[in-house]
């Protein structure tokens, strides 16, 4: 195994956990990582095209759902790790339980991915199919590492124990730019649970989010797809001010109202990850199943 470039040594514990990340990812041989150009998935990759070199490829997955600039930020990483990249398209828009939205809406698009990935595994000259959920992940609600179980996909970052701040000092190490990069979940995950999932509403979600982020320079925020066509925007409490601001305020509601939108509204309580399942019954948790 080679050991990473050192530009700066890391912490003894975190050498150790990398160490421990690249001798798993060896021993799978051949490895499909999951790969959607977040920070964990990102940092598995790097690891994997180390650990494994050619027997490594990075696949990412495009469907409606994913937000503008993703498959782009995808390739470049992929090219600047050095590892092989593969894009395909899923499906899950095709399937009703998906587009019904209930709040196992993830375990349906993770089934279809991993299926998908599944049938390639010959074609891509892998055996193993893995993903960057890591320790923090087990504290939230996702159906989809249920999926992940039925598939027999690996999570080497919570094998060996990477929390995502792990991740994250590992990122930066490794002068990955996404080290930093905020959470950036599909753009189905904005649409209130109960409202179907259609293109047009992750469309209008994608245009929104995009104007925020070019006009406004925000960087970790969310517009919300309520019922009713309505927009609850999440910020950071300090950047509702700017928000606010009279001509700031009507500038917004006038695009989002042009992007289809009948509502527009500014959530007080400013951005908070994981909003949407808050409306989410505790046993409701349980049957789902989360990680």
């Amino acid at each position: 195994m080679i050991s990473p470039p050192m530009t700066e040594a890391l912490p003894p514990a975190l050498h150790e956990k990398l160490e421990t990340l690249l001798a798993t990812l060896a021993g799978y041989g051949r490895v499909a990582v999951a790969f959607s150009a977040g920070v964990d998935s990102t940092v598995v990759a790097r690891a994997a095209q180390q650990a494994c070199g050619d027997d490594a490829v990075a696949v990412t997955a495009v469907s409606p759902s994913l937000a503008s600039g993703e498959r782009e930020q995808a390739e470049q990483l992929a090219l600047q790790i050095g590892i092989r990249h593969v894009v395909i398209e899923t499906d899950e828009f095709d399937n009703p339980d998906y587009l019904k939205n209930e709040p196992n809406r993830c375990y349906f698009c993770k089934t279809e991915l991993y299926t998908r990935l599944g049938h390639i595994l010959p074609q891509l000259d892998v055996d193993v199919i893995a993903n960057g959920a890591n320790v923090d992940d087990q504290g939230d609600h996702r159906p989809g590492m249920v999926a992940a179980g039925e598939h027999a996909v690996r999570s080497p970052l919570l094998d060996v124990g990477m929390t995502k701040q792990d991740v994250r000092d590992l990122a930066h190490h490794w002068d990955l730019p996404v080290w930093d990069k905020p959470a950036m979940p599909c753009l189905s995950s904005r649409i209130a649970y109960g409202v179907g999932v259609t293109t047009e509403r992750v469309r209008r979600v994608d245009e929104a989010e995009k104007y925020l982020r070019e006009e406004f320079g925000l960087l970790e925020f969310r517009v919300r797809h309520e019922a009713n066509e309505l927009a609850r925007i999440e910020v950071p409490v300090d950047e509702l001010p700017r928000l606010l601001d009279a001509s700031n305020r009507q500038a917004i509601t006038a695009k989002l109202r042009e992007l289809g939108f009948a509502f527009v509204t500014i959530d007080l309580e400013g951005f908070r990850s994981g909003s949407l399942n808050s409306v989410i019954a505790v046993d409701d948790l349980q049957v789902l199943g989360s990680d």
